[in-house]
C-alpha cells in the first residue's frame, strides 16, 4: 500500500500508465559515467545530470513527475574523447570525463531539417515567446496600479529560438509515503537538466513536457458552463432569487460561487479566514446546500486560510484535539500547509464535513505569505494547490477540480486558475486575449477571469459601460472558464436581468451560445488532457512560419476549428472595427455575419453589439447543444453543425463527465462531411468506445449553414422531412434514428445551379431587422413601401415559400444594393436616411 496514492494520482497526470519511484528505465540512459548521466525522454527531450557524489536523483520533483517512460530511438556513437547521442531531432556532443556541464564540454544542435540550433550551457534564450503570472490583482491591463509597473511575465516552454532549458536541479521532491509530501533535495553544485529541441514545432514540444511533467487533467464537464459569482454579503434567501431570476429568463448556470461572507467576517469571529457557516444569513446550510443540489448546481465556498483554526470556529476543539494542543488554552492554531498531520486534520476534520453536505470544491485565495514558514523556499501557492488537489484525488470517487492561482511551473496539473482582482477597463480586456493564450506555453490553459472586470481602479468614473461588460462577456464565452465576478460594490450589478434592450439581448445571447458550444469544447478538453494543446492556443502553434501569427497576438485558436479576434474597443457610430488576420491554408466562415472568407490575408471587418469576430474553418463539422438548462445530464440532443466549405471531419468526445475514470474509459463519434458538385454528404459514424452511464440513444439534429433549399434529401435512404431556417439560411435535418451505436448517412442534393447565400446575408438581414424596428420608434406612422418592405421580411419569406428561395434572394440583392434610393423614395429626411445607412453599416462598394 505504500505508493498506492501515488499510483492513483499520477495515474490520471500521466494518462493511467504505471507510475513508479525506480530507477528512470536503464533503456533510457543513453550515457553514464560515475558522475554524468545522460537519458533520452523522447526524441526532442533528453534529461543531463551531473552530480559530483555520484548519486542521481529518480525520485519525483515538483516539475518532473513520470521518470519511466517509453524509450524513443536513438544512436549513441563515441569518436576520441566525445560521445555523441543523436535523435531525430537533436544530438548531443559531451566530452567524457570532464565533469560538470560547461559550454567548453557540451554542446546540443538540431538536425533533420529541424529549426537550426546550436546550444552550449550558459547561452540565453533571445526570443521567449512567454508563459503566465501568479495573478492579475490591481493590473490596468499589463500595468499594474500597486507597483506602478508593467508585468513581468514569466518565461514559457516555447521559443522561436526552437530550443528551451529547463534546470530542476534546486527543485522540491515528491518523498515515497502514502500520501506523497515534499520533501528537500540535496542540492550541493549538482546539475538537473532537461534541454528540448522542437524547432517550430510548438505543439510536438507541449506534447513531449507531458510525457515527464503529466497531463492536464480533464476538469469535469459542469466547469465549461455558466459560473455565477459576486463578492457580496448574500444569503440563503437571496441565492434563492437569484437562481429563480436565472429559471425565470431561462439562462442555464451550473457553478455557484459564494464568496468569503458564507462564514463570520467580523472582527472577533472572523475575518478574511473562516470556516464556520454565518447562521445569520445561512440558517441550516446543509438545507440550503440541498437546495442547491436539487436545482443541478455544482457549489464552491471561497477560503482564505492564511489566519489558521482560531478558537472561535466550530471545528476549533476537534482541531485541537488532532494537533495535541489544549483547546482550554485558545491558542489559535496557525496556518502550516508544509505540516502533513496539520493538512489531514483541516481536510478530515474542518472540510469534509461540508464536503458531504455539498461542497463540490474550494475557491482557494491565497495572497498572504508566498513562502513556507518552515520549509525554505517551499512556494505556499504551489503547495496549496497540490495539497487540495491531491486531496479530492485521494478521497473522492468524482474528478478533482481547484480553484486557484498560478503557483509556477508544474501546476499545469492542478487547475483551474483564478486570475484575480483586475481593474475594470478597456485596458484590461484588451490584455486579456493575450494573457490567457500566453498561459497555454505553460499548459496553464485553464485560467478563469473576472469577466467584466473586478473593480474601478481609483478615480474613475464608478460606473458600469454596458457596451464594456457586454464585450467582456462575449469574449468569456471564447475562454476556458466562463465566470461573472466583481468586487463588494453596489454599482457592480451584473446579473443579465439588469441590463435593457440590445445589451440584455446580447448578454443573454452570449450565456446561451456558450452552452451550445460545450460539446465541442469539451472535446477540445479532451485533446488537452491528451496533447498538452491548451483551449485558448495562439495562432503560432498552427502557423509558426507566419509572422502575423506573432503580430497579431490578441487572436487565438479557440480548440482547433475556432478562430477568435476578440473585440477590445468602443464601437464608433454603431459598429466596432478592426483588423483580423485570416490564415492561409483554408477558407474562414464569420459566423456572425454569415461571410465565407479567404484564407492568407488581412481583413477590415464591422461589428455591431450583437455580432463578434468568430471564423470558422470551411467545411468544419461541429457538435453543438441547441438549448440545454444546465450540463448536469449527459444525454443531451446534439445539433451537428456543418459550415460552408468541402470537406471536413471531427471525432465528437465523451465520457461520463465526473468521475475519475475518463483515462480509460470514454467513447468518440466520427463525424464527417463532403461536397462533391450538387451532394452534400454528412455521415455520423457509429459510436467508439464505451463509459459508465453510456446513454445507448441520442437525439441528433443536422444543421447545414449557408444553405439553399434543397431538390431531395434522405436520411440511410429514406426521404426525410426538414425545416429551412430563413434568419439563419440554415437547413435543419432531424434524425429518425438514435442508437449511437449505428450509422447515420445524410444525403442532400442541391439545385445544380446554386444561389450564393455566403457573402454577409445573414448579418444584412439582422442588421436590416434592427434599423427598420428603430426606425418605426423614430416615425411611429411610417408606412414602408413596398421595397423597403420586401427587403425586412426577406428572411421570413424564405420559410413561407422555400420554392422561391432564388427568386426571394435575387430580389434582396437587387433592392439592397439600391438601399440608398429606397430611403429616399420612403421620403426620410436626410438625418433619418444617413442614420439608417449608418445603423445597417452599408457601404457603396455593397
Amino acid at each position: 500500500m505504500k505508493n498506492l496514492f501515488l499510483f492513483l494520482i499520477l495515474s490520471v497526470l500521466t494518462g493511467g500508465k504505471n507510475y513508479t519511484q525506480a530507477a528512470s528505465s536503464r533503456d533510457a540512459i543513453v550515457y553514464q559515467e560515475k558522475d554524468v548521466r545522460f537519458t533520452m525522454l523522447a526524441e526532442g527531450v533528453v534529461r543531463m545530470e551531473w552530480s559530483p557524489s555520484g548519486q542521481f536523483v529518480d525520485a519525483p520533483s515538483f516539475v518532473v513527475v513520470q521518470r519511466n517512460l517509453p524509450v524513443p530511438e536513438y544512436k549513441v556513437c563515441h569518436k576520441g574523447e566525445w560521445v555523441l547521442i543523436k535523435t531525430a531531432k537533436m544530438e548531443v556532443k559531451y566530452k567524457k570525463h570532464s565533469g560538470k556541464f560547461t559550454s567548453d564540454n557540451l554542446m546540443i544542435k538540431a538536425v533533420n531539417g529541424l529549426k537550426p540550433f546550436c546550444w552550449k550551457p550558459g547561452m540565453q534564450q533571445k526570443d521567449n515567446l512567454k508563459g503566465t503570472f501568479r495573478t492579475l490583482d490591481g493590473y490596468d491591463g499589463n500595468y499594474s496600479t500597486y507597483k506602478n509597473q508593467e508585468m513581468p511575465l514569466e518565461d514559457g516552454l516555447l521559443a522561436r529560438d526552437g530550443w528551451t532549458l529547463i534546470d530542476d536541479s534546486a527543485d522540491f521532491l515528491f518523498d515515497d509515503s502514502d500520501w506523497p509530501w515534499v520533501k528537500k533535495r540535496e542540492v550541493g553544485e549538482g546539475q538537473d537538466w532537461y534541454f528540448m529541441a522542437y524547432g517550430n514545432d510548438y505543439k510536438g514540444a507541449l506534447k513531449d513536457f507531458t510525457l515527464f511533467a503529466g497531463k492536464v487533467p480533464l476538469p469535469p464537464r459542469y466547469a465549461f458552463g455558466y459560473w455565477w459569482s459576486r463578492y457580496w454579503s448574500y444569503s440563503d434567501k437571496e441565492i434563492r432569487q437569484l437562481i429563480d431570476n436565472f429559471r425565470h429568463y431561462q439562462l442555464p448556470l451550473d457553478v455557484l460561487v459564494v464568496d468569503m461572507d458564507w462564514h463570520y467576517t467580523e472582527k472577533g469571529k472572523g475575518g478574511w479566514t473562516g470556516w464556520t457557516w454565518n447562521r445569520r444569513l445561512f440558517p441550516d446550510p446543509v438545507k440550503f446546500l440541498r437546495h442547491l443540489k436539487d436545482r443541478g448546481l455544482k457549489v464552491t465556498l471561497n477560503l482564505h486560510p492564511a489566519g489558521g483554526v482560531a478558537a472561535y470556529e466550530e471545528q476549533y476543539p476537534a482541531m485541537a484535539e488532532w494537533m495535541g494542543i489544549d483547546s482550554a488554552s485558545g491558542a489559535t492554531l496557525p496556518w502550516t500547509v508544509s505540516d502533513k498531520k496539520y493538512m489531514r486534520g483541516i481536510f478530515d476534520i474542518v472540510l469534509r464535513p461540508m464536503e458531504k453536505a455539498g461542497v463540490d470544491f474550494w475557491w482557494l485565495d491565497w495572497q498572504q505569505w508566498l513562502t513556507d514558514k518552515k520549509v525554505e523556499g517551499l512556494s505556499n501557492t504551489w503547495w496549496i494547490n497540490y495539497a487540495f488537489f491531491s486531496d479530492m484525488e485521494r478521497m473522492r470517487d468524482t474528478r478533482p477540480l481547484l480553484y486557484h492561482r498560478w503557483g509556477g511551473l508544474g501546476n499545469h496539473r492542478y487547475q483551474i486558475g483564478f486570475s484575480g482582482d483586475a481593474i475594470i477597463s478597456w485596458k484590461s480586456l484588451a490584455f486579456q486575449p493575450y494573457f490567457t493564450n500566453c498561459a497555454s506555453n505553460v499548459l496553464y490553459g485553464y485560467w478563469s477571469h473576472d469577466i467584466g472586470g473586478h473593480m474601478f481602479k481609483k478615480g474613475d468614473k464608478q460606473e458600469l459601460d454596458p457596451e464594456l461588460f457586454t464585450r467582456w462577456m462575449q469574449y468569456g464565452v471564447f475562454t476556458p472558464v466562463f465566470r461573472t465576478h466583481s468586487t463588494k460594490n453596489a454599482v457592480l450589478n451584473k446579473e443579465i436581468w439588469n441590463f435593457k434592450g440590445e445589451y440584455f439581448e446580447a448578454l443573454r445571447n452570449a450565456v446561451l451560445l456558450r452552452y451550445q458550444l460545450v460539446p465541442y469544447l469539451y472535446t477540445m478538453a479532451r485533446e488537452t488532457y491528451e496533447n498538452g494543446l491548451s483551449v485558448c492556443r495562439p495562432l503560432y502553434y498552427d502557423y509558426p512560419e507566419s509572422e502575423e501569427a506573432y503580430r497579431f497576438e490578441k487572436e487565438y485558436m479557440f480548440g482547433e476549428n475556432l478562430l477568435i479576434a476578440p473585440i477590445v474597443e468602443p464601437m464608433q457610430k454603431g459598429y466596432a472595427k478592426l483588423e483580423v488576420w485570416l490564415p492561409g491554408g483554408s477558407d474562414w466562415y464569420e459566423w456572425s455575419t454569415g461571410t465565407l472568407l479567404k484564407g492568407g490575408q488581412i481583413v477590415e471587418r464591422s461589428f455591431g453589439l450583437a455580432e463578434y469576430p468568430v471564423y470558422i474553418k470551411a467545411g468544419s463539422i461541429l457538435p453543438l447543444y441547441d438549448r440545454v438548462e444546465n450540463l448536469s445530464r449527459n444525454d443531451e440532443e446534439i445539433v451537428l453543425t456543418v459550415f460552408p466549405g468541402q470537406k471536413g471531419s471531427f471525432r465528437m468526445y465523451e465520457d461520463n463527465g465526473n468521475d475519475k475514470h475518463y483515462a480509460r474509459e470514454y467513447a468518440y463519434t466520427p463525424l464527417s462531411v463532403e461536397q462533391s458538385g450538387p451532394d452534400l454528404t454528412v455521415t455520423i459514424g457509429a459510436r467508439e468506445g464505451h463509459y459508465r452511464d453510456m446513454p445507448a440513444e441520442r437525439s441528433f439534429k443536422i444543421k447545414i449553414l449557408g444553405s439553399v433549399v434543397p431538390e431531395q434529401l434522405t436520411v440511410n435512404g429514406q426521404t426525410v422531412a426538414y425545416e429551412y431556417l430563413g434568419e439563419e439560411l440554415a437547413l435543419v435535418i432531424p434524425l429518425p434514428e438514435k442508437s449511437c451505436a449505428k450509422e447515420k448517412v445524410v444525403q442532400i442534393h442541391y439545385p445544380a445551379s446554386r444561389t450564393e447565400v455566403n457573402d454577409g446575408l445573414i448579418g444584412q438581414f439582422r442588421r436590416l431587422s434592427k434599423a427598420i424596428s428603430a426606425l418605426k420608434f423614430r416615425d411611429a406612422g411610417i408606412v414602408l413601401n413596398e421595397a423597403l418592405g420586401t427587403l425586412e421580411s426577406t428572411s421570413v419569406a424564405l420559410e413561407y415559400f422555400p420554392e422561391r428561395f432564388p427568386t426571394l434572394i435575387e430580389q434582396f440583392r437587387q433592392n439592397y444594393r439600391q438601399l440608398p434610393h429606397i430611403l429616399t423614395e420612403q421620403q426620410l429626411t436626410e438625418a433619418d436616411r444617413r442614420w439608417f445607412l449608418e445603423t445597417v453599416g452599408w457601404e457603396e462598394k455593397e
